[in-house]
């Protein structure tokens, strides 16, 4: 076991790389800089979107694996599904399980899939109310927030989010109060943390603006506030603080509609109401990519009918994807599986959607995280990269990596922890460690 008695993970959704430039510039950065270690870019999983790397940013392992594939649930024939919430869909052991069974005490602040988790003592899992009648505190106290948490974090915090869905900057105020808070009333061995208004912004603005900069801004505020708390807490000297990333962006200037194009080809039926009545094939978009399923696998007709057209359209260059992956290839080359038969990949500008109505091609409308001016999903190894910095007791400072899996991050955390992760597929950084 390392020497920190406790862990913090705090993980800035989209930051990258090339950030760094700007933020060691800022306060409460600066004030860290010479005692961090780098990872200076993490490669995601596929897709490079936030639920699925954020399960593989605690358990180690691949999406294949732990069964987390998209943001959304698998739903098809709907235009757009409710998001992956709860820690129930989680296929494999993680980083909470493994700390709590060594006694630990254990905390998250909105970080992805984590609701109703048996292993987290205090939480407040990243969702929102569910319908116009459900309130902020009931949709929290539905996703697993005991009574105490309630009273303590989340009510005096209210006024932060009351009634949101997930607004940013106000989300994000919300979710550094309440893991301020849990700090100082609780000081857990480990917490994870998951802020995201440097993601909301890439979205609204592109990979890289002002508005972008004034999110780097606004983190370096919310991490002077953090590590205030851990000193106020009397855990400074003995807190491992970890600062990562999920994924990178890239700017996007049209979002296509798949299934559009698999109905005028006959692989999808669209009922006299306007739904889909019946389907062969049918796409489930993951942002900058998207899952090909078919109702019937097992049918080497309609795999080979539906693997046809879409090499088709993939070679003809007009329909927003560059590459055709079996499900064999994808599993090979990036540890993703799933029911599906097929993924697509960008072209590098285009995005997609569940929509199989006209018009094919659409215009990047900010309207959902898959059609703003920059988005993801993309292929881990294209675009600006996520980084990872950490500090503390068990960490060396200065030690830059180039480049590591993000399912490595799990594995170093147990290190520090003492604890062993059985599932994970990553190892343990150990050139950042003491």
């Amino acid at each position: 076991m390392g020497k920190a008695k406790h862990l913090i993970v705090i993980s800035e959704d989209a930051m990258v790389y090339e950030d760094l430039q700007t933020l060691r510039q800022l306060p409460s950065f600066g004030s860290i800089w010479d005692k961090c270690a780098f990872v200076d870019r993490v490669r995601s999983v596929y897709p490079t979107i936030t639920y699925p790397n954020h399960t593989s940013m605690r358990t180690g392992a691949y999406c294949g694996k732990h069964g987390i594939i998209n943001n959304e649930q698998t739903i098809l024939g709907e235009v757009s599904s409710n998001w992956e919430f709860f820690n129930s869909s989680v296929q494999v052991g993680d980083i909470f399980d493994a700390a709590k069974q060594a006694g630990m005490t254990t905390a998250a602040v909105f970080w992805p899939v984590t609701g109703k988790h048996p292993n987290i003592d205090y939480l407040v899992d990243e969702y929102w109310p569910q319908t116009p009648e459900e309130t902020t505190l009931e949709c929290f106290a539905a996703s697993g927030s005991s009574p105490e948490v309630i009273e303590k974090i989340v009510k005096p915090n209210m006024h932060l989010v009351d009634g949101m869905h997930r607004k940013h900057p106000q989300g994000d105020l919300f979710v550094n109060a309440c893991a301020c808070a849990m700090i100082r009333e609780f000081k857990p061995g480990l917490l994870m943390i998951h802020p995201a208004n440097i993601d909301a912004y890439r979205h609204q603005t592109g990979i890289f603006s002002t508005k972008v900069t004034h999110a780097l801004h606004e983190v370096d505020l919310w991490l002077g506030e953090l590590l205030k708390a851990v000193k106020d807490a009397g855990i400074e000297n003995d807190t491992d603080i970890f600062i990562v990333s999920d994924h990178g962006q890239i700017n996007i200037t049209r979002v296509i509609a798949i299934n559009a194009l698999l109905a005028e080809r006959g692989l999808i039926t669209v009922g006299a109401d306007g739904e889909v009545a019946d389907y062969v094939a049918i796409s489930k978009s993951t942002g900058l990519s998207a899952q090909i399923y078919l109702k019937h696998p097992e049918n080497k007709a309609d795999y080979d009918k539906t693997y046809a057209i879409l090499k088709e359209m993939c070679d003809d260059g007009l329909y927003g994807f560059s590459r055709v992956y079996t499900a064999e290839e994808v599993m090979a080359e990036e540890g993703l599986s799933g029911k599906f038969s097929f993924v697509i990949e960008t072209d590098d500008y285009s995005s997609f959607n569940n929509d199989w109505r006209r018009p094919f091609v659409r215009p990047a409308t900010n309207s959902d995280y898959k059609f703003g001016r920059a988005t993801h999903g993309h292929n881990p190894d294209k675009g600006p990269q996520p980084t990872l910095l950490a500090f503390g007791p068990d960490i060396k400072p200065g030690v830059h990596v180039a480049r590591r899996p993000i399912v490595d991050e799990a594995p170093t955390y147990a290190k520090i922890l003492g604890v062993e992760l059985p599932d994970a597929d990553g190892k343990a950084i150990d050139e950042i460690l003491i």
